[in-house]
């Protein structure tokens, strides 16, 4: 294993017995890359901070991540994967093999929405994402995502833990990452979730830190609200001034480090402690970073006055101010599942996030932060060609013009952060059910996100309960097609 990567032991060791100067040495020895001026070493960088900014194992193509999740499962042959064959069958029976979905479906239903081909690349996207399109030859469009199951659960568990069951309790993609880099402000948290409304199904699993220290965990923020002491209650102590919370926060922490040295190796009270100093500090920065108002009129307008517009452009504000992983859910719930009224309720999602989305790609361009910023989007899975079945017995229609859920091909893109622009990687069979060409399973895309910023995914480990744990456990292949 990468001593590197190991949280704590052994380099605690060293630097408690006078060794400092042995930990930089064995840094050298590994070869660590520097990334930018100033940067602290993985090996010398105190523990006692454990957001404190580190190297990655080699040089990195992304230093942040914007991950935009279309909670629900977007359907790839209405938004970004183009099969004209699809609408030759509309209404008829689909040839070959009728893959098992979760529930009963009938007939080929073609897209109601028109594509149309963008940009030098060509990239064949919907009419769903004209906002989103203008971008296109930034777009690294993978066609030929699976995962492994039809079920919300577990797939959401798999997009962002890496875990094939909701049981199975390991870290999120989010916690991971800020793991392996830290935080390049510690003043803010370093994995945050936006989520209006409230939170997706399996809630605050999806940003789980599980048996990594509290301090990796992703911080939930309700953006719906718009007032920052309803975003994030108690941002400010109105009665005590800040000189004497310091002092008074001094205090209660050498106290805990006093209690904490007869508790070691207790991460739950290192979160703790670390979440009191984290909170004292948010409050000269969280003000500024989560009030949109100090944005131009110019900047506000190309996100759009509503709920994605001002999310997204938090998001922005955020990866600005150093903040490692930011994920923006759609809302709360499962919006993206349609299972009915397709066109209806398709329509509703894209036009609510299109303009923001597209909004972020430009603004983060125009800024020069594309280039280090990955931006990712797309839902757990995917869904059917097929047009979903009533349930027997029910009051409803011959067929709810909508779709089932479908792991067996979806679509996801990812700009910027040393993704391939204007490149479209596989391909689903002639009517976009099952990844066919080039096929990218999640454990795969993970991996490439991983080696995208600088890490290889073998070896950002973490040990607990006697084994060495990893974002892909023992999956997971580099997809280098889809590097810049």
């Amino acid at each position: 294993m990468n001593p590197y990567l190991e949280m704590t032991s052994r380099r605690e060791l060293l630097r408690q017995i006078g060794m400092g100067m042995g930990t930089l040495g064995l840094g050298a020895l590994l070869g660590h890359e520097t990334q930018a001026a100033g940067a602290k070493s993985p090996l010398s960088e105190d523990r006692l901070n454990p957001l404190a900014g580190r190297y990655s194992q080699y040089r990195a193509r992304a230093k942040r991540v914007i991950h935009i999740f279309a909670n629900g499962g977007p359907s790839q042959v209405d938004t970004f994967d183009y099969k004209p064959m699809l609408a030759k069958y509309d209404g008829k029976e689909l040839p070959g093999e009728h893959l098992a979905t979760e529930r009963k479906t009938g007939a080929a239903m073609g897209s109601p929405f028109a594509f149309r081909q963008y940009g030098e690349s060509g990239h064949w996207i919907s009419d769903l994402f004209p906002h989103v399109a203008e971008s296109a030859d930034e777009l690294c469009i993978i066609n030929s995502m699976h995962a492994n199951v039809p079920n919300h659960e577990p797939s959401l568990m798999l997009m962002n833990c890496g875990a094939p069951r909701v049981n199975t309790v390991t870290p999120s993609m989010g916690s991971w990452i800020t793991y392996g880099l830290g935080t390049e402000n510690e003043n803010l948290p370093g994995f945050v979730s936006l989520c209006p409304g409230g939170v997706p199904i399996v809630e605050t699993q999806n940003w789980r830190s599980a048996f990594l220290p509290g301090a990796y965990q992703g911080t939930h923020i309700d953006t719906k609200n718009t007032e920052i002491e309803k975003l994030i209650a108690h941002i400010e102590n109105r009665r005590t001034p800040r000189e004497v919370q310091r002092q008074q926060l001094d205090l209660m922490q050498a106290l805990n480090r006093r209690h904490q040295a007869a508790r070691t190796g207790d991460p739950a009270l290192e979160a703790r402690i670390q979440s009191f100093e984290l909170a004292y500090r948010m409050q000269m920065e969280a003000t500024d970073a989560f009030d949109v108002s100090q944005e131009p009129e110019s900047i506000r307008s190309l996100y759009g006055d509503d709920l994605q517009g001002r999310q997204m452009l938090i998001a922005r504000r955020l990866v600005e101010r150093g903040v490692r992983f930011v994920q923006v859910w759609h809302g709360a719930g499962q919006p993206w599942d349609s299972h009915e009224q397709i066109e209806k309720n398709h329509g509703r999602l894209a036009q609510e996030s299109d303009r923001a989305i597209g909004a972020l790609l430009k603004d983060l361009k125009m800024r020069g932060l594309l280039d280090e910023t990955l931006v990712i989007w797309g839902g757990e899975f995917g869904r059917t060609p097929t047009v979903e079945l009533p349930t027997p017995g029910a009051n409803s229609p011959d067929t709810k013009l909508g779709r089932d859920h479908n792991h067996h091909g979806f679509t996801m893109w990812m700009a910027g952060g040393g993704a391939k622009g204007g490149y479209r990687h596989g391909s689903t069979d002639d009517f976009g059910f099952r990844a066919q060409e080039k096929p990218v399973h999640v454990h795969d895309l993970h991996a490439t996100i991983l080696h995208l910023l600088g890490f290889d995914h073998e070896h950002l480990t973490y040990r607990y309960a006697g084994r060495d744990f990893r974002l892909t456990d023992v999956h997971g292949t580099v997809i280098h097609d889809l590097v810049a």
